[in-house]
C-alpha cells in the first residue's frame, strides 16, 4: 500500500456525501474506498461502524480520529493538533463521532435540511467574476458622479479648494502624505484633479473586462482614496468609507494575471471571503445597533418611519406615497427592518442554506431602500457584498449549467493573508466597540487613529437618531436688500409643486450637504458661508449645481439665508393645491452676506 486509504460503508448514502467531500479535500493524498470492496485487507466487524485510516506504516485509526489523521495528510494539522493536545477536545469529538454514526439516517437529513449538504465544497469562482464586475460598475458611476462636481466642489473656483486645503495642511511636513494620501500632492489643479475622475472611469472599465483585474482594482482604490482625502465634507459619506473598504479587501479577492480566465482562474482566498462577509456583517449589524443604542423614542417606540420618508435628505418620488400609509404599517416595517439588521446578519456565518436565506433577506431591505429613498450608490454596494453569500452550485438555477460548474480547488491561506485576517479584524473590531459603546482603555485606539487616514477600517451606522422635522434652507439673493429672489436647487426640496426626483445613483453632494447645514447652525459649517461667496463673486462651477439663476448677467450685492420647515402634504391638501410638500417659515439661518467692493 503506498497511500494512505481510508475505508467506509459503501451502502451508507450518508457516509458517501462525505466522502466526495473529502475527496476534494484530500486529492490524491488519500486513497478512498469502501469496506465491502476490500481485497487484501481482513474483513473487520469495526468497519461499518466507523470509518478506519489504514497508513502505510500500519498505522490505523477509527472514528473522529481516522478523520482529523486524512486531514492532516491532506494539509490541514490544526485539527488533529487540538485532538491530541487541545483538553477534552478528543473526548467531545469521540463523543459526537458515535453519536453521528450510530443515526446517520437521522442526521443525513439534518445536513442536507441545514447544510444543503452538496457532494462537492462550495467554490467561489463565478460569484467572484459578478462581484468584481458590479464593483467595475460602482467604481464607474462613483467617479463620474463626482467628476461632474468637483470643479464645483474642490476646484479652483469651488467651495472648498483643494489646493488650499493641501497648504493648510503642508506645515505637517513629510507626514502629511500620511495624513492625507491623495495624488493631488503632485498636482491640484482643476484639471488634474478631474483627470483623476476620468482615469478611474477608464480603469472602471478595464477592471469590467477582467484585464489585470488586482492592479486595476488597487489603482482604483488610490484613485478613490485620491479624492476622498481632499474632498472635506463633500466627501466624509458612509458609502464613500465603504466603497474603500470593499475595494481594498477586492484587490486582495481577485485573481492574479493579466487576462485570467473565470474557468481556468484560481479559486479566491478564503480568508478574504471571510473578511468581505464580516464587511457586510458590521455594515447591516451595526446599523440595528446604533439606532437602538442611541435611546431615540422614535427608533424605540417603532414609530421612526412615519416621519422618515419625508425628512430623509433627498426623498424620491415613492417617499411621499409610502409615507400615507397608516401608522400599523410603518411600525410593522420598523420591526422587520430591525429583524433584519439585527438578527439575520448573524445567518451570515451559519451554513450554506442559513447564508441564502441571509441574502434574500438583506437584498430584500435594500431594495426596498433604494426604491424609497436616493443613496447614491449605498444600496448596490451593500447587494454586491449580498453575493458574496452565495456559491457557485447556487448559479445553476439561473445560468445554463456550462457557465456554473463549480471549480472546487481550494486556494492556499498563506501567511500574507494571516495576517491580512488579524490586521482587519483588529482595526474594524474597535470602531465597531465604539459603536456598541463598549468601554475600553484609550491605548487600545491608537493602531485604529493611525490607520484612520486610508479610510478602509470603519465603522458603520447610519441614521443613529431620527431627524423628526425638516428645515430647508433657502438662498436669496438681493441687490437693493429689500426685493429678494430665490435660488432654486435642482435636487433638494424648494418649489412646493416640484415632485421629489429620483436622482441615484448619481448623488449631488451640495445637495445632500444642505440637509446636514440645515440641521446645525452656520458657524458649525463654515463650508456654507464660502458657498455663499462663490454665489456672490459669480462662480461658473458652483452656479452650475444650482438650478436657475434669478440673476444670470451680474451676481447680487447681498445673499441671505432663510429657514424654513418642509413637511409632505397629505392626500387632501395635494389633491386641493396639486403641491408635494407644506411649509412654515422659521427663521433667518444666517446674517445678510456682502463682499467687500473696492
Amino acid at each position: 500500500m503506498d497511500k494512505p486509504l481510508l475505508v467506509f460503508d459503501g451502502d451508507c448514502g450518508f457516509c458517501r456525501r462525505w466522502v466526495l467531500r473529502w475527496k476534494h479535500v484530500a486529492g490524491e493524498k488519500i486513497e478512498f474506498q469502501p469496506f465491502q470492496e476490500l481485497q487484501g485487507h481482513a474483513q473487520s466487524a469495526e468497519f461499518p461502524k466507523a470509518v478506519h485510516l489504514l497508513e502505510p506504516d500500519g498505522t490505523v485509526s477509527r472514528g473522529a480520529e481516522a478523520i482529523f489523521r486524512m486531514l492532516k495528510i491532506a494539509g490541514h494539522p490544526g485539527w488533529l493538533w487540538m485532538y491530541r493536545r487541545f483538553p477534552g477536545f478528543s473526548t467531545v469529538t469521540k463523543f459526537l463521532y458515535d453519536l453521528v454514526a450510530g443515526h446517520r439516517l437521522q442526521w443525513s437529513t439534518v445536513t442536507r435540511w441545514v447544510w444543503d449538504a452538496p457532494s462537492v465544497p462550495s467554490s467561489y469562482v463565478h460569484i467572484r467574476w459578478i462581484f468584481l464586475r458590479v464593483m467595475a460598475l460602482l467604481y464607474a458611476i462613483a467617479f463620474w458622479s463626482y467628476g461632474i462636481q468637483i470643479r464645483a466642489l474642490n476646484g479652483a473656483q469651488g467651495i472648498l479648494p483643494a489646493r488650499e486645503f493641501l497648504e493648510h495642511v503642508s506645515h505637517y511636513g513629510a507626514v502629511k502624505f500620511w495624513y492625507v494620501p491623495s495624488l493631488a500632492w503632485l498636482n491640484s489643479s482643476d484639471a488634474f484633479l478631474v483627470g483623476m475622475c476620468v482615469a478611474g472611469g477608464i480603469m472602471s472599465c478595464v477592471l469590467f473586462f477582467n484585464i489585470a483585474p488586482r492592479p486595476s482594482l488597487a489603482l482604483l482604490w488610490v484613485l478613490y482614496l485620491s479624492i476622498v482625502s481632499i474632498g472635506g465634507d463633500f466627501m466624509n459619506f458612509q458609502w464613500d468609507a465603504l466603497l474603500l473598504e470593499t475595494g481594498f479587501l477586492a484587490v486582495w479577492f481577485a485573481p492574479d494575471g493579466f487576462l485570467p480566465q473565470w474557468r481556468g482562474s484560481a479559486p479566491p482566498s478564503r480568508p478574504v471571503l471571510f473578511l468581505l462577509r464580516w464587511l457586510l456583517f458590521r455594515l447591516m449589524f451595526l446599523s440595528a445597533i446604533v439606532k437602538w443604542f442611541s435611546g431615540d423614542l422614535l427608533w424605540r417606540r417603532f414609530t421612526a418611519l412615519t416621519v422618515h420618508y419625508q425628512t430623509q435628505p433627498l426623498p424620491n418620488p415613492l417617499s411621499w406615497y409610502v409615507h400615507q400609509c397608516p401608522l400599523w404599517f410603518q411600525k410593522m416595517s420598523c420591526v422587520g427592518m430591525f429583524l433584519i439588521e439585527g438578527v439575520v446578519p448573524f445567518m451570515i456565518f451559519a451554513p450554506r442554506r442559513y447564508r441564502f436565506v441571509a441574502f434574500f433577506c438583506l437584498c430584500f431591505l435594500q431594495t426596498l431602500i433604494l426604491l424609497t429613498g436616493n443613496y447614491a450608490y449605498f444600496n448596490g454596494l451593500a447587494i454586491a457584498l449580498c453575493i458574496l453569500l452565495l456559491d457557485d452550485s447556487s448559479l445553476r438555477r439561473w445560468v445554463p449549467s456550462w457557465w456554473s460548474d463549480p471549480v472546487v480547488e481550494r486556494a492556499p491561506s498563506g501567511l500574507r493573508q494571516a495576517a491580512l485576517v488579524v490586521v482587519m479584524m483588529t482595526l474594524t473590531i474597535l470602531p465597531m466597540a465604539r459603536s456598541m459603546e463598549i468601554p475600553l482603555p484609550s491605548w487600545v485606539w491608537t493602531p485604529a487613529k493611525w490607520a484612520s487616514p486610508l479610510r478602509s477600517f470603519n465603522g458603520y451606522g447610519l441614521f443613529a437618531v431620527m431627524t423628526p422635522r425638516r428645515p430647508e434652507i433657502i438662498i436669496e439673493g438681493s441687490n437693493d436688500r429689500k426685493n429678494w429672489k430665490e435660488y432654486s436647487f435642482k435636487f433638494k426640496p424648494g418649489d412646493l409643486a416640484r415632485r421629489p426626483r429620483q436622482v441615484a445613483p448619481y448623488q449631488p453632494r451640495l445637495d445632500w450637504q444642505m440637509w446636514f447645514a440645515a440641521l446645525g447652525d452656520y458657524r458649525q459649517n463654515t463650508w456654507f458661508i464660502r458657498f455663499c461667496a462663490r454665489i456672490l463673486q459669480g462662480s461658473k462651477p458652483v452656479l452650475a449645481l444650482l438650478g436657475d439663476n434669478p440673476f444670470p448677467n451680474q451676481p447680487p450685492l447681498y445673499l441671505r439665508a432663510q429657514v424654513y420647515e418642509y413637511r409632505f402634504s397629505s392626500i387632501e391638501e395635494r389633491r386641493r393645491s396639486g403641491d408635494w410638500w407644506e411649509r412654515s417659515y422659521q427663521g433667518p439661518y444666517c446674517p445678510v452676506l456682502s463682499l467687500k467692493r473696492s
